[in-house]
Protein backbone atom coordinates (compact mmCIF):
# COMPACT_ATOMS: atom_id res chain seq x y z
CA UNK A 1 0.00 0.00 0.00
CA UNK A 2 1.32 3.43 -0.91
CA UNK A 3 1.38 6.51 1.34
CA UNK A 4 0.59 8.71 -1.68
CA UNK A 5 -2.82 10.34 -1.81
CA UNK A 6 -4.81 8.92 -4.75
CA UNK A 7 -5.48 11.47 -7.49
CA UNK A 8 -8.23 11.97 -10.04
CA UNK A 9 -8.09 9.89 -13.23
CA UNK A 10 -9.11 12.80 -15.47
CA UNK A 11 -6.39 13.71 -17.95
CA UNK A 12 -4.04 16.31 -16.48
CA UNK A 13 -5.85 16.53 -13.13
CA UNK A 14 -3.77 16.17 -9.98
CA UNK A 15 -6.58 16.84 -7.46
CA UNK A 16 -7.23 14.40 -4.64
CA UNK A 17 -9.69 11.64 -5.50
CA UNK A 18 -12.95 11.66 -3.53
CA UNK A 19 -14.98 9.27 -5.71
CA UNK A 20 -14.50 5.79 -7.12
CA UNK A 21 -16.26 5.07 -10.42
CA UNK A 22 -16.62 1.31 -10.85
CA UNK A 23 -17.13 0.21 -14.43
CA UNK A 24 -16.82 -2.66 -16.85
CA UNK A 25 -16.88 -3.08 -20.60
CA UNK A 26 -19.29 -5.97 -21.21
CA UNK A 27 -17.67 -6.74 -24.57
CA UNK A 28 -14.34 -7.65 -22.95
CA UNK A 29 -14.96 -8.14 -19.20
CA UNK A 30 -16.93 -10.77 -17.32
CA UNK A 31 -20.08 -9.33 -15.66
CA UNK A 32 -18.59 -9.38 -12.15
CA UNK A 33 -15.31 -7.69 -13.13
CA UNK A 34 -14.94 -4.07 -11.99
CA UNK A 35 -12.35 -1.63 -13.25
CA UNK A 36 -12.06 1.68 -11.39
CA UNK A 37 -11.40 5.30 -12.15
CA UNK A 38 -10.87 7.85 -9.41
CA UNK A 39 -12.51 11.26 -9.57
CA UNK A 40 -12.19 14.58 -7.80
CA UNK A 41 -15.36 16.53 -7.06
CA UNK A 42 -14.92 18.59 -10.23
CA UNK A 43 -14.56 15.62 -12.61
CA UNK A 44 -17.05 13.17 -11.10
CA UNK A 45 -19.92 14.18 -13.39
CA UNK A 46 -17.80 14.32 -16.55
CA UNK A 47 -16.20 10.92 -16.00
CA UNK A 48 -19.54 9.40 -14.95
CA UNK A 49 -21.18 10.68 -18.15
CA UNK A 50 -18.30 9.38 -20.29
CA UNK A 51 -18.72 5.88 -18.86
CA UNK A 52 -22.51 6.07 -18.66
CA UNK A 53 -23.02 6.97 -22.33
CA UNK A 54 -21.12 3.80 -23.24
CA UNK A 55 -23.09 1.66 -20.77
CA UNK A 56 -19.95 0.94 -18.74
CA UNK A 57 -20.69 2.71 -15.43
CA UNK A 58 -21.78 0.32 -12.68
CA UNK A 59 -21.40 2.31 -9.45
CA UNK A 60 -20.13 5.58 -7.97
CA UNK A 61 -18.93 5.36 -4.37
CA UNK A 62 -17.23 7.81 -2.02
CA UNK A 63 -13.52 6.96 -1.92
CA UNK A 64 -13.46 6.38 1.84
CA UNK A 65 -16.34 3.89 1.53
CA UNK A 66 -14.96 1.92 -1.43
CA UNK A 67 -14.04 -1.69 -0.87
CA UNK A 68 -12.47 -3.54 -3.75
CA UNK A 69 -14.08 -6.91 -4.49
CA UNK A 70 -12.27 -9.93 -3.09
CA UNK A 71 -9.54 -11.20 -5.37
CA UNK A 72 -9.09 -7.81 -7.03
Amino acid sequence: MSDETPVCSAKGCRADAVWVLAWNNPKIHTPERRKTWLACEGHREHLSQFLGVRGFLKDVVAFEEWQAPEGA
